[in-house]
């Protein structure tokens, strides 16, 4: 008896777990860190900036390795490449982060102009430091870790007291944007880069102006101290990396071979080498006593903008805009790991008919379809030479199609990424797509203001529709594929017969562009928004407008109805996610999502109604856990 209720009670057990949330049984534990208010998912780690030079540190350990992000700064184990947390508190991208000496706090710089300081323990903030004018490119402390320095957009060079968050003083002088900072090793000396060009010296504990080098013809991008504290080295945008004497200014040598910008250089802990990452996409290896070229390491396929030895010497990081981060052996230039997953501003995501699959359409020129489920990237479709700016599946789940601005609309297989079919030789960028509700047909709207009608299977086209009189934005076909709404700059939505191609009527409310339209499941509703901040209900039939909700403070860029109609999602470029009642739109029944660091792009729903994703110019992808009955709530 006893063995037998065991056996009911282990069944039960067994059983329970298959029905376990999916937020804690199928994701990935990267993609559920420090994920913001009702979040169940994370995909993709934002990008790192093209312009953040300083964007990679090590832990003085050597253990951990911080990355500034578009949306915090992720911390990895150099051993193994996992990821250990995400400091999120930004509002904008992370452009630079450094450990304190002993290792027990971080500094970040950011594009939201301010420096913030971490436990880099618990990944807890502890304070932001206010004053910048403009963005924050380079972060650097003190070799005592008292003082931190901080080089900004708007032209100073600032340093800030650690532990009471105070400005020390402001280094004025540069011309233009400072892109680079760095203390000397003994604490003493100041070096910042700018845009203008030049390097200037300056002492820490006066502010005053020693020296400024001014070899370099093109923009700064990088400075670092020799470990002695004796000498200088600067890259810059003209190719070169140039050695400079600390006490007197002059140049010392001029390192060339990089075809294009060098955006980064490290010296190693000896001082002995330097390394250097460049837009030709190679890292260099340079011995520094007779400046000849070590090693020329050329796997990364993007400019690499970030460069950094650890603590002992033994291992180089490197940061690119391929979106890679890899650790490579400094002595044998052996590859060691590839940290992945950091991706390009979304511009499009779309649901699966079944739900489990997700689309989405990047600025890295590929659409890429992940299971919804569990996180998992299942491929990535490759082709376009531009922006993927629309995705959409066939209503049958068999068939993606991807428009980019390279004037090209591509279909896909689902199941093994083939690609079925081209038709290029558009006039013009093509911004949005939708399947009729048979299959059989694609609409597609343009910069050029048409839209055009495809046959699926053939690729044929088969009508074209004019009349807007600028860039359409969006388009929609009705649940019984008999009208297409379209929209755009013209500031209008506009009807059209899809079969006869009878334009019906314009509806014209909206003060400005138009960026999304969808209608509501039973067809009878349309809903749009605008760069006006709006989003409007209309009658579809009479064209009537019904009601306008408010609240956006900036572009509402897409829209949608939940599967059920009772609901609508907006996003915006105000960084927020809003749900409305269909049926009331009462101000009081509006749930309001935030934890983008970037405008929303796109918005989707899920089949069944209980998942929201959100696609973001900061390079992720949210997904919103939507308990039914409850969405308000």
């Amino acid at each position: 008896m006893k063995a037998k209720v065991f056996s009911i009670f282990l069944a039960l057990i067994l059983i329970s777990t298959l029905y376990l949330p999916k937020t804690f049984a199928e994701y990935q534990g990267y993609m559920q860190l420090r994920l913001p208010e009702g979040a169940k998912a994370r995909l993709g780690k934002g990008w790192i900036s093209e312009i953040a030079y300083a964007a990679i540190a090590y832990a003085p350990d050597g253990t951990r390795l911080a990355v500034a992000s578009s949306i915090g700064i992720w911390l990895y184990d150099v051993e193994t490449g996992e990821e250990l947390d995400l400091l999120v508190g930004h509002t904008n991208v992370v452009n630079s982060v450094a450990f304190s000496p002993n290792g027990q706090t971080i500094v970040s710089g950011s594009q939201d102009k301010t420096l913030r300081l971490w436990n880099a323990t618990t990944g807890d903030p502890i304070r932001t430091f206010t004053g910048h004018s403009g963005w924050i490119n380079s972060v650097a402390f003190s070799p005592d870790g008292e003082t931190i320095v901080s080089g900004s957009s708007d032209r100073t060079v600032r340093l800030w007291d650690v532990d009471t968050g105070d400005l020390i003083r402001i280094l004025r002088g540069h011309k233009d944007s400072v892109s680079t900072i760095a203390f000397s090793f003994d604490g003493e000396t100041i070096a910042s880069g700018s845009w203008d060009r030049m390097v200037r010296l300056w002492d820490a504990d006066t502010g005053d102006l020693i020296h400024t080098l001014m070899e370099h013809t093109y923009s700064i991008k990088s400075v670092a101290f020799s470990p002695d504290g004796e000498a200088i080295m600067s890259g810059s945008r003209d190719r070169t990396i140039r050695l400079w004497d600390v006490n007197t200014g002059d140049l010392i040598h001029t390192f060339t071979g990089h075809v294009d910008s060098v955006n980064s250089i490290a010296f190693s802990p000896d001082g002995r080498t330097v390394v250097s990452g460049s837009s030709d996409r190679t890292l260099r290896l340079w011995n520094v006593n007779t400046r000849a070229v070590i090693d020329i390491l050329s796997e990364h396929t993007d400019w690499i903008n970030n460069v950094a030895f650890s603590p002992d010497g033994r291992t180089i990081a490197t940061g690119s805009q391929d979106r890679t981060v890899r650790l490579w052996d400094a002595t044998t230039g052996k590859l060691l790991h590839t940290l992945t997953r950091h991706t390009s501003p979304v511009l499009s995501v779309a649901f699966s008919p079944d739900g489990r699959t997700l689309a989405i359409g990047s600025q890295d020129k590929t659409a890429q379809l992940w299971d919804a489920n569990t996180g998992k990237l299942l491929r990535t479709l490759i082709g376009h030479v531009d922006w993927v700016e629309s995705v959409a599946f066939s209503p049958d789940g068999q068939t993606i199609v991807s428009a980019s601005r390279n004037d090209t609309l591509r279909l896909w297989d689902v199941d093994t990424g083939k690609l079925l079919r081209t038709r290029s030789g558009y006039p013009s960028s093509i911004e949005s797509i939708a399947f009729s509700p048979d299959g059989q047909a694609l609409i597609s709207g343009g910069w050029d203001g048409t839209l055009r009608l495809w046959g699926t299977n053939t690729g044929k086209l088969l009508r074209t529709f004019t009349g807007h009189t600028s860039r359409i934005r969006s388009v929609a076909f009705s649940p019984d594929g008999q009208t297409i709404v379209s929209s755009g700059w013209d500031t209008t939505l506009r009807l059209w017969e899809a079969d006869t191609v009878t334009f019906i009527r314009t509806l014209t409310d909206h003060t400005s562009s138009v960026e999304s339209v969808a209608f509501s499941p039973d067809g009878q509703t349309l809903v749009s928004g605008s760069r006006d901040k709006t989003v409007r209900l209309w009658d579809a039939n009479t064209a009537n407008p019904i009601r306008t909700l408010t609240g956006h403070t900036d572009w509402v860029n897409s829209v949608a109805f939940s599967p059920d109609g009772q609901t609508l999602v907006s996003g915006s470029r105000d960084k927020t996610v809003r749900l409305w009642d269909a049926n009331t739109a009462n101000l009081l029944r509006v749930r309001i999502f935030t934890g983008h660091t970037g405008g929303v792009n796109s918005v989707a729903f899920s089949p069944d109604g209980q998942t929201l994703v959100t696609g973001s110019p900061d390079g992720t992808v949210l997904l919103w856990e939507l308990t039914p009955g409850s969405v308000f709530e």
